[in-house]
């Protein structure tokens, strides 16, 4: 603490005056005053924007490019001018690239700062990973990125409100922006005031959402678009638009899931007669799931005794469980039961934001994971990462606690959402609705999703799923490309697959964001 404050709170502490019986409180001292008002400041961050600003370079494809990095604030306003909240992010901008284009990143959660898109993916720098193995502290480490995307676009890393250094303003509170709606208010608002305050509107404009920030994107394009600013693409990794299908009951759920179990099986080599080639078995596994097996969950108590059996030998040739095992589930492998059955002869259990990690588990009946290894895995490591960064390297000083998470226990989020056009709120969202009516509105848009195959949280065949159905025309379709990667939900953390990510991205923007 520092000693000013120190001395000024022990002084009222000491002043505490003693209030007669049936008698209205005294005036509050000048001392206890004065220790509300420092209070009050350390629960609220000032409304007027911090900035620290560094300069750095970083060699990406044997090009050296000098950047300037901003941390700082942004306060976003109500419509009446009012701040109800300031947004923590951090700008890397290449030193001369002129009209560039601009990427908006976030992750997910919801309520998660964008510490993994930060200080795993594209930034300058990032924390050093070999997967799919725990980080140990002693090798906790952060390098320059030779995988940055500072050759193709200047980048914005922004926490949700709640998390990271972001935070409501005035008499808000965390509940005024925690929600499907209320969100993608906040970002598009928070968007718009980096855009105005670095005067980037004739900039090409992206949005980078990952996980939860993939639904987030679809709001958001769609309000931005409304408010008056086109984007010119969206680019999705791990991506979750439509929460509906996880509703007991929806066997969409078990049908999307399949083929990502089917990849996990593959990789730890429990597919019997075990092709060389993923991509080519998850072909055929896509083609079972989107025909034998979405008939027979159809079908429900209605299917024969025959086809159960027929289709669960075909469940068991895809994954490695057994057809008993199986047919007890009624064709229906819920996440965690397949974490745990996979590999329980070897006492481990699979991740579920990466199924390569693994872990070990302490009752070896049990139905459901401990854990997520995946994720245990690399926290300690990017949280000590970016803490010592943010204040060594982008020199930003705050006293106010960096949140691992927005979810502590006033958290309580509202999953309704109103899509355009639609008269009735969503009581569970799905925001292709909202993609898919910003691409009729604005039909230069391209979109990318990037997937990792051994990613349970948001599976691969899901997006591809929704996407499907998002009833476009030919034309645009051709707007939207996809991208797969031996990795898990964070795709980053195989380095060789971040170097496949970065140029694979590099080439979409290519034809995405010129000007």
């Amino acid at each position: 603490m520092r000693p000013v404050l120190s001395a000024l709170l022990l002084a009222a502490t000491a002043a505490t005056p003693v209030l007669a019986q049936d008698k209205p409180a005294e005036p509050k001292s000048h001392a206890e005053a004065l220790k509300a008002d420092v209070e009050k400041a350390w629960v609220r961050p000032p409304v007027e924007e911090q900035a620290s600003t560094s300069k750095g370079s970083v060699t990406v494809r044997g090009q050296k490019i000098a950047y300037t990095a901003t941390a700082g604030t942004l306060t976003i306003r109500d419509d009446d001018g009012k701040p109800v909240a300031t947004m923590f992010y951090t700008a890397y901008t290449r030193d001369g690239g002129g009209n560039r284009p601009v990427t908006f990143f976030y992750n997910g959660g919801p309520g998660s700062p964008t510490v993994w898109l930060h200080m795993g993916s594209f930034a300058p720098v990032r924390v050093a990973t070999d997967d799919p193995i725990y980080v140990a502290p002693s090798r906790y480490a952060v390098r320059p990125n030779p995988d940055s995307l500072i050759d193709k676009t200047d980048m914005v890393f922004i926490d949700a409100i709640g998390a990271g250094w972001s935070r409501p303003l005035g008499d808000k509170t965390g509940k005024d922006f925690w929600g499907v709606d209320q969100d993608a208010d906040a970002f598009a608002r928070g968007i718009m005031r980096y855009v105005d305050k670095f005067n980037r509107w004739s900039s090409p404009k992206v949005l980078f959402g990952e996980s939860y920030g993939t639904l987030r994107s679809g709001a958001v394009g769609a309000v931005l678009e409304e408010r008056g600013m086109s984007l010119d693409g969206i680019v999705l990794l791990s991506t979750i638009l439509n929460y509906g299908v996880r509703q007991p009951g929806y066997d969409q759920n078990y049908q999307i899931l399949f083929p990502t179990f089917a990849a996990t099986a593959w990789y730890h080599g429990r597919v019997p007669n075990r092709p060389a080639s993923l991509e080519a078995f998850l072909t055929d596994v896509r083609a079972f799931v989107a025909g034998p097996y979405a008939a027979a969950l159809a079908k429900g108590d209605a299917i024969t005794d025959a086809e159960k059996r027929d289709v669960a030998r075909r469940m068991a040739a895809c994954t490695g469980l057994s057809e008993d095992f199986i047919l007890r589930a009624n064709l229906r492998i819920s996440l965690s039961h397949f974490q745990t059955e996979l590999l329980r002869d070897r006492g481990v259990a699979t991740g579920r934001l990466d199924t390569r990690y693994l872990l070990n588990v302490g009752d070896a009946n049990a139905d459901s994971p401990e854990d997520d290894p995946a994720s245990t895995a690399i926290t300690g490591a990017y949280f000590a990462g970016f803490r010592n960064y943010a204040s060594q390297v982008l020199g930003y000083k705050t006293d106010m606690p960096y949140k691992l998470s927005a979810r502590d226990g006033t958290f309580d989020w509202d999953w309704k959402h109103r899509a355009p056009g639609e008269r009735y709120p969503q009581p569970a969202p799905n925001t292709a609705v909202d993609l898919a009516s910003t691409m009729r509105t604005n039909p230069d848009l391209k979109v990318l999703f990037l997937n990792g195959y051994y990613d349970a949280a948001t599976p691969f065949y899901s997006t591809e799923y929704d996407v499907a159905h998002m009833m476009l025309t030919p034309a645009l379709r051709q707007n939207i490309a996809f991208r797969y990667y031996e990795s898990g939900h964070m795709v980053y953390l195989n380095p060789r697959e971040l170097t496949r990510m970065h140029d694979d991205i590099a080439a979409w923007y290519d034809t995405a964001a010129r000007r």
